[in-house]
Order: C-alpha cells, then structure tokens, then sequence
C-alpha cells in the first residue's frame, strides 16, 4: 500500500457482508476471500518496498517489482471500494439519513486515516506514503456511495479516461510536490501544494485512483458469495488486464506510438524511456506529447495503466474468493493481516523507516510477512479488531449514529 495501502477497509474492520440467513433474517459472514486478497496486496506492498527492484544476475526488473508494483497498490484501492460498498448497505444501498449517516462516517474515517498519514510522514520514509492519499479516496468516494452498479461502472470508464488528461495538464501548471512525504506542517504551509499532489501530481493520485473506488464499490453492490460471480471476476479481469496490456503493446511497438514518444522527447535516450515502460515515472511523466498515455507503466495512471490494474484487481479478487471456497483455512493468516491492514501497514512503514531491511533484504521481507501473520491471527482471535482499525470504526460509527439520529 505505499495502502487500504494502506488499507483498504482501512477504515474498519473485517470484510463482512449481511445475507439472508436460513431463518429469513439478516446474518452477517466473514468474506475470508475479500480478506485474503487485501492480506495478499499488503504482502504485496512490502515486496515491493522491502525487496530489490532489479535484478543484476538476469539483468532486468526483479520479479516482485514485475508482479506487485503498481498492482498491489490498485488492489488495496479496489478493495477499499470493495469495503465501502459493505459498509453502505451491500448489494441494496442505503437511502435516506442511512446514507447520509454513511457519508458523514466517511469523512470520519477519511480523518483518522489521514492524519496518521500525515503523522507518520514525519519519519523519513524511503517510500511514498498512500495512508493520506486515502484519506482524499475517501471524501471523493462520498457522492458515489448512493450509486447502483451501473452508475458506478460508468463512473469509473470517466474516471479512466479524463482523469490522466487531467493529471497530464497538471504536471505544469499547479505545484509538484512537497520534499518526501506530506506532514501536517506541510498542508498548513503549503496546502496548495499538498492538495495538488494528493489529487493529481502524487505518485496515488486521487482522481485517477477513483477509477479503482468506483469499481470496487460497484464490485461490492454484486454477490460475491455466489460462484458464478466469483468465476465472472476471474475471466473479465484477465481479460481486461490482457487486452489493456496487448493494446498498450500494440500501439507503442506496431503503431508507432514509441517513435513518436521518442521524438517527441529528444532529451531521452531509448533506454530512459525503456526505463520508464518497465519502473514508471519519476515522478511524473513527461508532458511532451499525449502519446506517454499509452504506456502501461506502473504508478504512470494512463488510461491503460489504470484498467491492466484494476483487471488484475478483479482476477485477484475472484481467485481469492473461488480459493476460500477450497482452503479456507489454509488462508487464516492471510486474511487475518488483510483484516488489520490499516495497521500492520503503518507498523510496515515505521519499519522502513528505520533502515534496517536495507542490508538483508529477503529476510527482513520473509520476516515481516511472518510477523505480520502471525501476529494479526493472534490479535484477531484474542481482541479482534486491529487497534487502528478499532479506532476508525468507533469514530465513523459516532458520526453516523449521529447524523443519522438527527
């Protein structure tokens, strides 16, 4: 999660969704799949933070940053948006002052996440810090939690074509980005200049990234109990990822578009911009020609970036709930630690902040995921919520008792 990154129910709690119950009641059952899949984009984060991103024997991207960069981060948003929809009513959205009680808890939950976003941003991290990217996620997210599938489907196609262009335009006219990460310093300062990044010129960007909360609200409007869905999202999100990386190819190699990326930034040499196909921009791309937003490369936000992720986001899901049908227990610990994300990813970023890992790469990485585990199933079974995620919960749930009372 440089997140639900930082969390991605970050802001509270298990994944749960009320069904029917035999008695004709509503009951509430534990999605270990959901769960799982928001445990395995975390173990994802830390391998991309923790772990080379090149490999010098083979002399090319190192496999965790070829399978998680960029990926890892767009399923934690998905499954954020995945989580909002539980919390909102599920497949039947909530209307009236249950829904306005729902938004009003999501600005709470926005709060708590993004300030200890912002707390944390005064450790010196050698990564970007997503928690207070969610924190904007969230209050972007509220018009849209009254929406049904088809409404947010669309949405998101908007949010997947017009916000790159956006972000393009803005690299040269607002403000870049503050010196490492955002603190609270930072946004009474300089709020220009942090809420340009965290809306467009960051590394998560909040309006392309809309793309991936719509979609995963909608996600969660469907039955993901049932396996005709669950098979559904597997074979749509790898065909979505499969045609947005074969058109992205395509253009770039049988059309020209390289050629005219190449020309159009003569400053770069081929292997710069092979550079940037293969690690993304640095921090942004280059606003020489619209062209660059055919390229798929991770953190780049281009239209087919965006849907090759959120395709892998949705085959993630699917495979992870199909597999909970099979070896539910065997994911325990997986789904344990994607239960508490929100804080075993700060726990994460406070370690890397330290330095250590830096000598001992693969086994800070392996210990981390062990620690990780085991210590959410403990947590999990002995307290229950994680301490972060208890505080989210408790402090959206006031708002929207509150709100809705009145």
């Amino acid at each position: 999660m440089s997140a639900e990154h930082a969390a991605a129910t970050r802001g509270g709690g298990t994944a749960v969704l009320n069904v029917p119950g035999a008695s004709g009641r509503r009951t509430r059952r534990r999605l270990v799949g959901v769960d799982a899949a928001r445990g395995f984009a975390l173990l994802g984060m830390v391998a991309v933070h923790t772990l080379p991103f090149w490999d010098a024997e083979n002399e090319r991207a190192s496999l965790s940053w070829s399978l998680f960069a960029g990926h890892s981060a767009a399923l934690f948003a998905t499954l954020a948006g995945v989580s909002l929809a539980f919390l909102s009513g599920g497949r039947t959205p909530h209307t009236g002052r249950r829904l306005a009680g729902d938004r009003a808890g999501l600005v709470g939950r926005a709060a708590v996440i993004a300030l200890v976003g912002f707390l944390v941003g005064f450790v010196a991290l050698p990564v970007d810090n997503i928690l207070i990217y969610y924190g904007m996620f969230f209050l972007l997210a509220i018009p849209f939690l009254g929406l049904r599938i088809r409404h947010l489907l669309i949405s998101a196609a908007a949010f997947t074509v017009l916000a790159p262009f956006l972000m393009q335009w803005a690299v040269d006219v607002l403000p870049a980005h503050v010196y490492g990460n955002p603190t609270l310093w930072n946004l009474v300062t300089d709020p220009v200049t942090v809420l340009s990044q965290l809306l467009l010129t960051g590394t998560y960007p909040a309006l392309p990234y809309m793309a991936y909360l719509c979609a995963g609200i909608a996600l969660g409007r469907m039955n993901l109990t049932s396996q005709r869905v669950q098979l559904w999202l597997v074979g749509a999100g790898a065909a979505l990822a499969l045609l947005s990386w074969t058109v992205s190819m395509g253009a770039l190699l049988a059309l020209g578009v390289y050629d005219r990326i190449w020309e159009a930034t003569p400053w770069l040499t081929e292997e710069q911009i092979d550079e940037i196909l293969v690690f993304g921009p640095d921090p942004s791309l280059p606003t020489t020609t619209l062209w660059w937003l055919m390229v798929p490369a991770p953190h780049s936000n281009t239209p087919v970036a965006l849907l090759l992720s959120l395709g892998m986001a949705a085959f993630a899901l699917g495979a992870f709930l199909l597999l909970a049908r099979l070896i539910g227990k065997a994911l325990t610990p997986l789904a344990a630690a994607g239960s508490m994300t929100f804080t075993l990813y700060t726990l994460h970023l406070l370690f890397l902040g330290t330095g250590v890992y830096e000598l001992h790469p693969g086994f800070w990485f392996w210990m981390q995921v062990a620690v990780f585990g085991l210590l959410a199933v403990a947590w999990q079974r002995a307290v229950g919520q994680g301490p972060l995620e208890k505080l989210v919960a408790r402090t959206s749930k006031r708002i929207a008792g509150s709100v809705a009372a009145r």
